[in-house]
C-alpha cells in the first residue's frame, strides 16, 4: 500500500477525485478512529466512500452487509476497476469460488468483503469469521441499507434484526449504519436494534439540486401520456409500476413502439431478473419498466429519468425509487403521473394486511403521497418536511417553482382553520376539521358537540379541496403539526399561534401558465456535446470488451470534463476528477487518442463549420439545441444511422430532426440521406396522392419504403426544392 501524506492523496490515488464531497471528509476521520456511525446520506451522496476509503488505510478486512446481490456484484466491480482488493460471498458463488476467495481474504489481499446478512449470522460463516479477525483482524462491519432494520421503514426485512449478533461477538470492532432515508423513529430504530454505541450520527440533506420534480394528473390514455414522455427524454429511464401485470403491459407496448425496453418484477425468474438487469446498467436497452422490486443498491449513476406511472405508496418510497435518477450529479427528471384511479389499488393492498396498526400506518403514509402529489408548495419543501428537514422552498428546479402560483393572502382562512383545530381540542384529524369549518350534518359532528362551536359552518365559502390545500400547505409550511403514530391528528405548535395572534401572514398558491425559452445556437457547446457522445460511446466499446457496466469505466461527469477540458497528454489527463492511477494506466492512452482525433477531425472539417456559422442568424433562432447538434453531424458527412449511435438517439428522432431542419431552411442534403432511386418514387407517390399523409403515401408505394425516408423526401418537396441540392 503507498505512503500517502493526506487524506485527500489517498481519495485522488484510490478514486480520482481531488476532493470530497459535503460531510464525507469528517465521517471518514471518525472512522479511522473506530467509533460507531450512522450515517444518513441520500442517494447519490457518496456514503460508499464513507467507509470503502477507511477500509483501506485501516488494517484488516472491513466486511459490508448487503441486501443484494446485484448491489455487492455492482460495487466490488467498480473497487475493481479501481485496482481495489474487493469480493463478494453469496448464492451465486460455487464452492470452489468461494474457498479461493476465503483464502484470498485469509492471505490479506482482500480489503472489503461484501455479504448477505443470512449468509453472515451462520455457523459456518461465523467461524470462518473467528479465522479472519485471528489471522488479519476486521477492522469494521458496515451495515448497507440500514432502514431495512425497522419495522417503521419502507422496506424492512425481518434478517436485518439478527444483526445486533454484531455486537456481541465482536465488541471491539466498530459497526457503520448506513442509509439514505431514515424518518426520526427509524433512525432510533437502527440505533437501538443494531446495539451501536453512542454512534456520531452524520446527516446530511436529503435535498437532490440536480433532480426535477413535477407531478402530472393522469391522462385517460396515460400510455401515449407516458411513450411521449419517454420520446421527449434522452438516456437511460426507469419506468416504475405498481403490478406486474402492467409491467408487462408497458414493457410490451413500447417495444412495440421502437422503445428499448425490457420488464423488471418479482414474477420472473431469477435468471430473467438478473439478465434484464445486466443489460439495462450496461446500456443495452434504454428503459427499464419495473415494480419497487427493482433499483434498491442498483449503482447505475447515470439514469436520466425515473417516471412512476402509478402512484407510489408512501413518500419514502417515492423518494428512494425517485432517487435513482441521477446519482452522478447530473441534471435528472422524476415524473410522477398522478390519477384518483391509483388509490383503488393501493387501498387493496393496504386492506389485504393482517395487522390493523400496519394498516393505520400504511394508510397515513398513502395520504402524505396524495397530499405530494396534490400540492401546491415546492416539492422539495414538501419532501424534506417529511424526513424533518427545513427548507424555505422557490427551489427552481421542480413543477412548482418552474411555474409559480401567484400567492394569496389566506390568512383569515388560516386562522379560521387553526382555531378549529383549537376548539375541537387538538384530537382530530384534517377531514373532520373541514367537516366542522363547512357545516357539516354529519352524525360524528354532532356526537361530539362541534356543532355547537364558532367555528362550526364559517368555511361554508371554501370547497374540500381548497381547505385540504391550505391545510397540506400549513403543514409542509410547519404552521401546524401532524401524529404520526398511525392516526393522523393535527397539534398546533408556536406558529399556529402566531399565525392566530395575527403576528404570520399565511400565503398559498393557484396555477399560473409557464412557458420555456428556445435554446440558442452554440458552436462551442455543441462540439463539447459532440465529443461527450464520441467518448461515450468509447467508454461502452471498453466496457463491453471486460464485461462490466460502463460508469464503472469513467462517470458521465469525468466524460463531461473530457470533452470540456480536452486534455491532449496522459498528465492533463490524470488531472480530470475520476482519473485515479489505476484508471490512468489502464485507460488513458485510449481516451486521449480518441480525443485528439476529434480535435484533428473538428479541424479538418472547420469550412463546414463557418458555412454553419454563416448562416443568417434570424433562421436557427427556432431551432432548438438538439436539432443543430445533428446537423452539425450530418455536415461533417454521417449517415442517419451513424448520427443515431453517435447521438445514442432513435433514427426516427435523427429523421425527426433533418426534416424538421429542411423546414428551417437550413442546409440539409437530402441526397445524403435517401438513394436517388427511392427520391423519384416517393415525388412520384407524392403527385399522385399528395402529401398530407405519411401513411397514404406509405401505402401506396406498397410500404417499400420506411417511413423515415418518405418524411425526409416530403420535407425536401415542401420546404427545400427550390435549394442547390434539388432532385435532377
Amino acid at each position: 500500500m503507498p505512503q500517502l501524506a493526506s487524506l485527500e492523496q489517498a481519495l485522488k490515488h484510490y478514486f480520482g477525485y481531488d476532493n470530497f464531497r459535503p460531510g464525507q471528509r469528517q465521517i471518514v476521520e471518525e472512522a479511522l478512529e473506530k467509533r460507531d456511525l450512522l450515517i444518513l446520506m441520500p442517494t447519490g451522496g457518496g456514503k460508499s466512500l464513507c467507509f470503502q476509503l477507511p477500509a483501506l488505510l485501516k488494517p484488516g478486512l472491513t466486511v459490508v452487509v448487503s441486501p443484494l446481490i446485484s448491489l455487492m456484484q455492482d460495487q466490488v466491480e467498480a473497487l475493481l476497476d479501481n485496482g481495489i482488493g474487493a469480493t463478494f460471498l453469496n448464492s451465486t458463488v460455487d464452492w470452489a469460488d468461494v474457498r479461493s476467495r476465503e483464502v484470498g481474504i485469509l492471505n490479506g489481499k482482500i480489503k472489503i468483503l461484501y455479504v448477505a446478512p443470512e449468509r453472515l449470522l451462520t455457523d459456518k460463516f461465523t467461524l470462518f469469521l473467528e479465522q479472519v479477525q485471528r489471522q488479519v483482524g476486521i477492522s469494521a462491519f458496515a451495515i448497507d441499507e440500514a432502514h431495512c432494520v425497522s419495522q417503521w421503514g419502507h422496506d424492512f426485512r425481518p434478517e436485518y434484526r439478527q444483526l445486533k449478533q454484531l455486537r456481541q461477538r465482536y465488541r471491539d470492532v466498530p459497526i457503520f449504519a448506513l442509509t439514505a432515508t431514515a424518518t426520526n423513529r427509524v433512525r432510533e430504530d437502527i440505533i437501538q436494534q443494531l446495539a451501536l454505541r453512542q454512534p456520531s450520527i452524520h446527516i446530511s440533506s436529503f435535498n437532490r439540486p440536480n433532480l426535477y420534480y413535477e407531478v402530472q394528473l393522469k391522462q385517460k390514455q396515460a400510455y401515449l401520456q407516458l411513450l411521449k414522455l419517454i420520446r421527449q427524454y434522452e438516456g437511460s429511464g426507469i419506468v416504475y409500476c405498481l403490478s406486474r401485470r402492467h409491467v408487462d403491459e408497458v414493457a410490451f407496448r413500447l417495444q412495440k413502439d421502437g422503445i428499448s425496453a425490457l420488464p423488471y418484477h418479482a414474477g420472473m425468474t431469477d435468471e430473467e431478473r438478473a439478465y434484464n438487469q445486466t443489460r439495462f446498467i450496461r446500456d443495452d436497452v434504454q428503459v427499464m419498466v419495473a415494480t419497487i422490486a427493482f433499483g434498491m443498491g442498483i449503482n447505475k449513476p447515470d439514469v436520466r429519468f425515473v417516471i412512476h406511472y402509478d402512484l407510489p405508496r408512501n413518500l419514502e418510497g417515492y423518494y428512494q425509487e425517485s432517487g435513482r435518477a441521477g446519482r452522478d450529479g447530473e441534471p435528472a427528471r422524476c415524473t410522477l403521473l398522478f390519477g384518483t384511479g391509483d388509490l383503488r389499488t393501493i387501498n387493496y393492498l393496504i386492506e389485504q394486511k393482517s395487522d390493523a396498526q400496519e394498516q393505520r400506518v400504511a394508510r397515513q403514509q398513502l395520504q402524505k403521497m396524495i397530499d405530494y402529489a396534490e400540492g401546491t408548495d415546492c416539492r422539495r419543501k414538501i419532501q424534506l418536511s417529511y424526513f424533518g428537514e427545513r427548507f424555505a422552498g422557490n427551489c427552481d428546479n421542480c413543477d412548482n417553482c418552474r411555474d409559480p402560483k401567484p400567492e394569496e393572502d389566506w390568512t383569515i382562512e388560516a386562522m379560521k382553520f387553526l382555531s378549529c383545530v383549537a376548539r375541537c381540542q387538538e384530537r382530530f384529524g384534517m377531514i373532520h376539521i373541514i367537516d366542522v369549518l363547512r357545516g357539516s350534518a354529519r352524525k360524528k359532528i354532532e356526537q361530539y358537540g362541534h356543532h355547537l362551536l364558532s367555528t362550526y359552518g364559517i368555511g361554508k365559502d371554501k370547497s374540500v379541496e381548497e381547505w385540504k390545500m391550505l391545510g397540506r400547505s400549513l403543514l409542509h409550511q410547519g404552521l401546524v403539526d401532524e401524529t404520526t403514530d398511525g392516526y393522523r391528528i393535527l397539534k398546533l405548535n408556536a406558529h399556529s399561534w402566531e399565525v392566530m395572534k395575527r403576528q404570520r401572514e399565511v400565503y398559498i398558491a393557484v396555477p399560473k401558465k409557464h412557458t420555456t425559452d428556445t435554446a440558442k445556437y452554440n458552436p462551442k457547446a455543441i462540439d463539447v456535446e459532440i465529443l461527450f457522445h464520441r467518448l461515450r460511446s468509447l467508454r461502452k466499446q471498453v466496457a463491453d470488451e471486460q464485461s462490466i457496466a460502463p460508469y464503472v469505466v469513467f462517470a458521465d461527469s469525468s466524460l463531461k470534463l473530457m470533452a470540456q477540458q480536452q486534455p491532449q497528454t496522459l498528465d492533463e489527463f490524470a488531472q480530470i476528477s475520476g482519473v485515479g492511477a489505476h484508471k490512468l494506466a489502464q485507460y488513458g492512452e485510449r481516451f486521449v487518442d480518441e480525443i485528439k482525433t476529434h480535435r484533428q477531425e473538428q479541424q479538418q472539417s472547420i469550412n463546414t463549420q463557418k458555412a454553419l456559422v454563416s448562416v443568417p442568424e434570424e433562421q436557427p433562432k427556432s431551432a432548438t439545441y438538439t436539432q443543430l447538434m445533428t446537423l452539425e453531424l450530418h455536415q461533417r458527412g454521417l449517415n442517419i444511422l451513424e448520427i443515431a449511435k453517435q447521438r445514442q438517439l432513435r433514427s426516427t428522432t435523427i429523421a425527426s430532426h433533418l426534416a424538421e431542419l429542411m423546414e428551417l431552411n437550413l442546409p440539409v442534403d437530402v441526397n445524403q440521406l435517401v438513394p436517388r432511386k427511392h427520391q423519384e418514387a416517393i415525388l412520384q407517390a407524392i403527385k399522385v396522392v399528395g402529401a398530407e399523409s405519411l401513411k397514404i403515401i406509405y401505402e401506396h408505394l406498397g410500404e417499400n419504403y420506411s417511413y423515415e425516408e418518405i418524411k425526409l423526401v416530403r420535407a425536401w418537396w415542401l420546404h427545400g426544392s427550390n435549394s442547390q441540392q434539388a432532385i435532377d
